[in-house]
C-alpha cells in the first residue's frame, strides 16, 4: 500500500496518509471506544470527550485496513454499557464484525449477562486506574461472575498495584488482558517488577497483553517513542500468541490536551516495525488477525499475508 492521502481528514485521529503496508484480512483493532452525549457520564468521570461515534470509526478502518474491531466501554460512563452495545449493533449493520468489553459491577443478572453475550461482549474491564468504579477487592468476584460465560477480565492498574495483586492473578479462573502495554513505562523494561511478573503471566498462559496506548505510557507522549521499541519486543518475544494490538481511538486522552492527537496510521506503522524487529513477516498477521480470533472468537482467519 502506497503512502497516498485520503481526500479528508478522519475524524480523532492526525493526518491522512495510510499504513505503509496493506494488513491481513481479518485484522482487528482490539481497543476502540465510542462517545455520545446522549449517554449520561458517572459521576466523578475525569475523560469527559467529545462524541466519536461508530461512524466515524469505520473512516479509521477504512483507512488504515483493519476490519475487526473491539468496542470497550471507557471509564466516562461507569458501568453504564449503551453506548458501546449502540456502537456493537451500529458496526454490525455497516457489516462490520466486532465485539465488546463492557464494564459490570458483579450485581447483574445471569440474564443480564446472556444479554451482553448475545450482543457481542466478550470481557469485562476493571479500569483502577482512573478510580471511578471498582477495586482490586472486585477483582476475584468479577471474575468468578463472568468465567461461565467463557470471558475474559481486562485490567488497567499501575505497575506498583499490579505486583501487590501477584499471587491473586495467578489463580483467577478467566484469562487477564492488560491494555496499554500494562502501564509499564519504557524505563521499566526489565527493572521494575510489574514488567516480571507481566511477563511471567502471558509465558505461563495466564494473561494477554495490549499493544495499545503506547503514547500515554511514553514519556514523550508519543507512539514514535523510539523507547518503546524495547517494551514493545520483550511481550512479543515472550508471548507472540498473547499479543494483541489496538489504536485507543479515539484517543480520549488526546482530546483532553495530554497529548498530542495521534495519527493511526503511523501506530500501524509502528507495529508493523515491532513484529518486523522481532524478525517474523508472519507475526503481524498472528497478532492482528490469529490472537484476537483466539480470544475473542472472531471467524477462523484466513492464511496468513507474507510482507
Amino acid at each position: 500500500m502506497s503512502s497516498e492521502s485520503l481526500a479528508a481528514p478522519v475524524p480523532f485521529s492526525a493526518g491522512t496518509g495510510v499504513p505503509r503496508a496493506a494488513l491481513p484480512a481479518g485484522a482487528c483493532d482490539c481497543h476502540v471506544h465510542v462517545y455520545s452525549r446522549r449517554f449520561p457520564a458517572a459521576s466523578g468521570a475525569r475523560l469527559l470527550p467529545p462524541d466519536a461515534s461508530a461512524q466515524d470509526y469505520r473512516a479509521l478502518q477504512r483507512r488504515i485496513g483493519t476490519t475487526r474491531s473491539v468496542l470497550v466501554t471507557p471509564s466516562t460512563y461507569g458501568t453504564d454499557n449503551r453506548c458501546m452495545l449502540e456502537g456493537l449493533a451500529a458496526l454490525g449493520a455497516m457489516g462490520t464484525e466486532a465485539r465488546g468489553v463492557a464494564v459490570i459491577d458483579g450485581t447483574e443478572s445471569d440474564a443480564e449477562l446472556h444479554r451482553l453475550h448475545a450482543s457481542g461482549v466478550r470481557g469485562v474491564r476493571l479500569n483502577l486506574s482512573l478510580g471511578i468504579s471498582g477495586s482490586v477487592d472486585s477483582i476475584v468476584p468479577l471474575a468468578h461472575r463472568i468465567a461461565p460465560l467463557g470471558w475474559h477480565l481486562q485490567l488497567l492498574m499501575a505497575p506498583d498495584l499490579l505486583v501487590a495483586q501477584a499471587q491473586v492473578l495467578h489463580t483467577l479462573p478467566v484469562p487477564v488482558v492488560f491494555d496499554h502495554f500494562g502501564r509499564i513505562a519504557p524505563a521499566q523494561v526489565g527493572t521494575h517488577a510489574a514488567h516480571a511478573l507481566l511477563l511471567d503471566l502471558l509465558q505461563q498462559g495466564y494473561a494477554w497483553i495490549k499493544l495499545s496506548g503506547g503514547y500515554i505510557v511514553s514519556a514523550l507522549h508519543s507512539v514514535q517513542d523510539p523507547a518503546l521499541d524495547a517494551l514493545a519486543a520483550s511481550y512479543l518475544r515472550c508471548a507472540p500468541g498473547r499479543v494483541l494490538w489496538g489504536s485507543d481511538w479515539p484517543h480520549a486522552t488526546a482530546s483532553a490536551g495530554v497529548q498530542p492527537m495521534p495519527d493511526d496510521a503511523r501506530q500501524v506503522d509502528r507495529l508493523i516495525d515491532w513484529t518486523h524487529a522481532c524478525g517474523a513477516d508472519v507475526l503481524l498477521h498472528q497478532v492482528l488477525v490469529d490472537n484476537p480470533h483466539a480470544l475473542y472468537g472472531f471467524a477462523k482467519p484466513s492464511c496468513p499475508s507474507h510482507f
